[in-house]
Order: structure tokens, then sequence, then C-alpha cells
């Protein structure tokens, strides 16, 4: 299942240098991860320093 990223957010960019198959986009007001692309791997979830990703 992949992972999503919530309201917690604090648009830092770490998740998004981090993805290796980059999955993560930045939104309007936080980051997002597009499904489709997403490996489930976990690497964004262990760099974000606001706890805002989890999986779905």
């Amino acid at each position: 299942m992949p992972h999503v990223i919530s309201d917690e957010c604090i648009m830092c960019g770490s998740c998004a240098a981090e993805c290796p198959v980059e999955a993560i986009s930045q939104g309007d007001t936080q980051y997002c991860i597009d499904p489709e692309v997403c490996i489930d791997c976990g690497t964004c979830a262990s760099v974000c320093p606001a706890g805002a990703i989890s999986q779905a």
C-alpha cells in the first residue's frame, strides 16, 4: 500500500529529495505522493521531520 502525506507536512522537501522513484511532488499546501508511482519503500517516512508520512 502506498504512503500518504498528512496535513502535518511542513513543506521542507526532505521526502521528495529522498524518494528513489520521484513519486513525491510539491502541492499548494503540502507535498503529495503519487500512488501509481510509489513503490512503498518507506524512505520518505524515515526522513520526514514532522512525522507526516504513513501508510495509507
